[in-house]
């Protein structure tokens, strides 16, 4: 009865067959396919960076200083004016920066406009007014000086010629200083010179620093002195100031200032700590992967050596 269930023993010699089911070939391939992208990302983490408190540098070649002037169509020649501070405006070379004088006198600065054109107010001297636009790169080198405008401020009676530049006997009150295109960083203290001409004191003086803040700096007497800004971004500022004495006398000066960006500190390795914590982990799992296979083919070759030498090991 239900003899088809009846289990038998096979008959063998009793002799064992060599075992090759095992593809070392395809293990190889699967072991090099994950070796060469481990080695391409060992090779990046570790190529050369910047040393350990290191400081990136980028500057600009000095090149040529413009060679093209900017002009003064706005006031013309020989106009006179019974009110200051006037506008000065006319054309300059893209991407510099305008100086405009007065008799030799800094009268205030601006940047070029993308169209090629700038405007600035500036405060008059009392009688006769020689104005010059002059244009300044990058690199703080002048270009060329645009044609000279003479113009005059009839404050008192018409005047034939210009009063003493640094003498105005309290005539009149202006507004100097050597803080062209003076450059910072932010969050860095911008500390900007003041000269008060002529004017009676005590004086005040209110700084519109073009970031939408201002501060007022009151003077018992004329001496030079600086006052501090500091900026939180980098850009181009137009830096308005106007000041007025205890007669009732005002002063306007309008300049540029540049802020430039943030340098960088490196202090970062060649490795850094999560590329350094991965290939601690990935390199010693690949070698023991790498152990593994190793192991198992000069286990499996010993082990027909011994079977052949006993003679169980049939031929494949």
């Amino acid at each position: 009865m239900f003899k088809w269930l009846k289990l038998s023993q096979h008959h063998h010699t009793g002799r064992l067959r060599a075992h090759e089911h095992t593809s070392y070939f395809s293990l190889i391939i699967l072991l090099l396919f994950v070796g060469i992208p481990l080695t391409v990302y060992t090779s990046y983490a570790a190529s050369p960076g910047p040393e350990a408190s290191s400081v990136s540098l980028t500057g600009t070649m000095p090149g040529k200083a413009p060679t093209v002037a900017a002009t003064v169509q706005v006031p013309v020649d020989q106009q006179r004016f019974s009110t200051s501070p006037i506008t000065v405006s006319g054309t300059c070379p893209a991407d510099t920066l305008v100086e405009v004088f007065k008799s030799d006198i800094f009268a205030g600065s601006t940047p070029c406009k993308d169209n090629g054109t700038y405007s600035l107010e500036v405060d008059l001297l009392i009688g006769k007014n020689t104005i010059v636009s002059r244009v300044y790169d990058a690199l703080n080198q002048a270009g060329p000086d645009s044609a000279s405008t003479v113009i005059y401020y009839d404050a008192l009676p018409a005047q034939a010629g210009a009063i003493n530049s640094l003498d105005f006997g309290g005539a009149q009150l202006l507004l100097n200083t050597d803080a062209v295109f003076r450059g910072a960083f932010p969050g860095k203290a911008l500390s900007i010179p003041i000269d008060i001409l002529g004017g009676s004191p005590p004086y005040a003086i209110n700084f519109q620093w073009g970031d939408a803040s201002n501060k007022v700096v009151s003077r018992d007497n004329n001496v030079s002195f600086s006052t501090i800004h500091t900026y939180n971004k980098p850009g181009t500022y137009q830096v308005s100031l106007q000041a007025s004495d205890s007669n009732g006398r005002m002063a306007f000066l309008t300049f540029a200032t540049i802020v430039n960006g943030q340098p960088s500190v490196s202090t970062a390795s060649s490795l850094s700590n999560s590329d350094t914590n991965k290939l601690l982990v990935l390199w010693p799992v690949y070698a023991a992967a790498i152990a593994v296979v190793v192991s198992f083919w000069i286990g499996e070759k010993r082990e027909k050596r011994i079977l052949q030498v006993r003679g169980l090991l049939l031929p494949s």
